[in-house]
């Protein structure tokens, strides 16, 4: 039953898997993550990239930023890795799957999928409030 819908109906399937992975994956970012510290580096990261432009002439000022700012987004992306870890291997297997049986029919189901899961992923960030 599930691979007659696979393959007569290989968008709405893709479909179906943007939305699932897509879920799952700002789920985990919503639990794993500590949103309010990861709202607190966007802020401060906003209020760095306008220093540098009121700075842009002074070079030890900007320097100084520069380096706070790649202070904040290393610490942006160690909170990031947690999610992206416990997702990578699963992610990878099913990618790997529906590369498989979409071998011989001729749709672009990567640029599908890449499509609707832009578009799931905006909808879920605003919906859970992920930063």
């Amino acid at each position: 039953m599930i691979e007659n819908f696979v393959v007569e109906h290989p968008v709405s399937f893709i479909v179906l898997i943007a939305f699932i992975v897509t879920l799952v994956t700002s789920l985990l970012i919503k639990f794993l993550t500590d949103q309010e510290r990861m709202k607190e580096l966007q802020r401060r990261q906003k209020e760095h990239a306008e220093l540098m432009k009121k700075y842009k002439h002074d070079a030890k000022k900007l320097m100084e930023i520069q380096q706070e700012m790649l202070r904040i987004s290393a610490e942006m992306m160690k909170h990031s890795f947690k999610p992206m870890l416990l997702t990578l291997v699963p992610f990878l297997l099913l990618f790997s799957w529906i590369r498989t049986l979409y071998a011989n029919i001729n749709i672009p189901w990567i640029l599908y999928y890449f499509i609707f899961a832009l578009a799931f992923s905006f909808i879920f960030r605003k919906l859970f409030k992920l930063y």
